[in-house]
């Protein structure tokens, strides 16, 4: 009799564990959580697009170089992207896909990666590129923001009347990782009265919970990256 209990309660719970793993399974999250757990490398998503195939070769050949530029960083390189012609279309078809038809009048590129990303983005949606520079790097009269480092101070420059008050901006940086030079970015573009629409970066590093500094403002990404 207890055999038969024992048996039925085994039963039971094999049965239990099956439809819980099969509800897991049926969340598109549950390949880049298996990942995190059996290996030290790479994970990747996107906010909306995360079924996209192009996704896939975009992380491929974004090159991972560890130790640089000093000891324990694994600096995340989108100059060999930039290498295949069919990956770096990929990688603006997909921003402007998104953005395409959104009234977006300002695509503002911080430097100095967001100078290769901004400007293909803002042609093909009908926008303006907007530099966003480090200081005195432009001419004319400008307008500053500040913005800390984990070790000092940093700023960003934009030149004065480059943006109208009311004018809808996209923010466009290669990557995200404390998401420090992403606020000082829309701070300064709604200092002048624009509306900040949407951030948009290829990459985000979301173990440096960048993403939480931009005070609810959205944020879309092509490829994350976990390290383990």
């Amino acid at each position: 009799m207890y055999v038969c209990i024992f048996a039925n309660a085994l039963s039971l719970s094999i049965n239990i564990l099956v439809l819980f793993f099969s509800f897991l399974c049926s969340f598109p999250i549950l390949p880049c959580t298996l990942l995190k757990l059996t290996s030290p490398l790479i994970c990747t998503m996107s906010a909306y697009k995360d079924q996209d195939p192009r996704l896939h070769g975009i992380k491929t050949k974004i090159r991972v170089v560890p130790n640089f530029p000093k000891s324990g960083i694994m600096f995340q390189d989108i100059t060999t992207l930039l290498l295949d012609p069919k990956a770096f279309k990929d990688t603006i078809d997909l921003f402007v896909e998104r953005y395409k038809g959104k009234n977006i009048s300002v695509v503002a590129g911080i430097e100095a990666r967001g100078f290769i990303f901004g400007p293909p983005i803002a042609l093909a949606i009908g926008a303006k590129f907007v530099p966003l520079r480090k200081p005195k790097k432009l001419p004319g009269k400008v307008i500053s923001q500040e913005y800390i480092l984990e070790y000092g101070r940093d700023c960003l420059e934009m030149h004065v009347g480059a943006v109208e008050p009311g004018e809808r901006a996209l923010v466009v940086d290669d990557l995200i990782a404390t998401g420090g030079t992403l606020c000082a970015a829309m701070d300064l573009l709604e200092r002048v009265g624009a509306e900040v629409v949407e951030c948009a970066c290829v990459i985000e590093l979301p173990e440096l919970k960048g993403r939480e500094r931009l005070n609810g403002k959205p944020l879309y990404v092509l490829v994350e990256y976990m390290e383990i």
